[in-house]
């Protein structure tokens, strides 16, 4: 649905360009192609930070489930790792073997 809106925004651009100003139609193209690659950009980025938060989530909601997960080579679950949800990073806990190591939510699968 966002696709089809940067393309309308595009396609009304462009008519404003047509009728207001003086540049010629390559001039006018040029600029359209620029602008909807601005467009499509800005898109593929916010969908990326969707995906990657989403992915965040269901890591965090695994981990307090009480399931194992595997992030940067190694195991975490709740009974060696705390998560800090500001950061989402999971913190080894005192008397582990992972004692005060910190690994990032985003490294796990």
């Amino acid at each position: 649905m966002t696709y089809i809106l940067g393309i309308l925004i595009v396609i009304v651009f462009f008519l404003a360009m047509r009728y207001f100003t003086e540049f010629d139609f390559y001039q006018q193209i040029s600029i359209a192609i620029v602008i909807l690659s601005i467009l499509s950009i800005a898109i593929m980025y916010n969908e990326y930070t969707k995906q990657e938060s989403q992915k965040i989530l269901d890591v965090t909601l695994k981990y307090n489930q009480g399931k194992t997960l595997h992030c940067a080579g190694k195991e975490v679950n709740n009974t060696t790792y705390s998560l800090s949800t500001g950061t989402y990073t999971f913190i080894g806990l005192e008397g582990t073997a992972h004692a005060q190591e910190m690994i990032s939510a985003s490294d796990c699968e």
